[in-house]
């Protein structure tokens, strides 16, 4: 059990008999004939529905652990994702409402933490950035090089935009939350 005080962001809640993902929790100090109070924001793992929660700091919430297991993702049918634990090839799917914005990052045979309640999958945990090759960009305007960006191609089929030196082959950083650019990934070169 935690108190709702003790709410942080990331953290897994039994709310109602379902898991709820908490997206953020603030403390507000009450004065007077006002008490505090905790605004939660959490999401629900099964519907991936969003609510806010207002506590008083002192109620008590059940905190779930969840069980991390590296599986490697096979495919989609559209319904659902499956995934392949690689050292029993015993096979799980998860619907494709629990994926959500992470399925345009998703690649065959990519290795995922998959977060497991009482064996059972629930979702992935998918990590904040991804590193993709750009496969398609027009060259760079000399004049405009730090300002302004430009739109390119990546692997996976996505579009972003991307600042003026970034060439086809290079590789770059994307938020896998918002899909934006966030770096060029330098390859270290091999030394002899």
């Amino acid at each position: 059990m935690v108190e709702a005080s003790g709410l942080k962001a990331g953290m897994v809640i039994m709310l109602d008999g379902e898991l709820h993902s908490v997206a953020s929790a603030e403390h507000h100090a009450g004065g007077g004939q006002q008490g505090g109070a905790v605004f939660a924001k959490v999401k629900n793992l099964k519907t991936n529905h969003a609510k806010a929660l207002r506590l008083h700091p002192s109620d008590k919430l059940e905190d779930v652990a969840l069980e991390h297991k590296e599986m490697e993702y096979l495919y989609t049918d559209g319904v659902a994702f499956y995934f392949m634990n690689p050292d029993t090839f015993d096979q799980i799917s998860l619907p494709t409402v629990t994926i959500g914005a992470y399925e345009r990052f998703l690649q065959p045979n990519m290795r995922i933490p998959v977060q497991l309640h009482e064996g059972e999958p629930v979702t992935i945990a998918f990590p904040p950035a991804v590193d993709l090759t750009v496969v398609a960009t027009p060259p760079g305007l000399r004049e405009h090089e730090t300002s302004t960006f430009k739109t390119a191609t990546l692997e996976n089929g996505m579009e972003v935009l991307v600042p003026q030196f970034i060439k086809e082959g290079d590789t770059v950083r994307i938020d896998a939350a918002s899909g934006k650019y966030l770096e060029r990934v330098r390859r270290e070169a091999r030394k002899p």
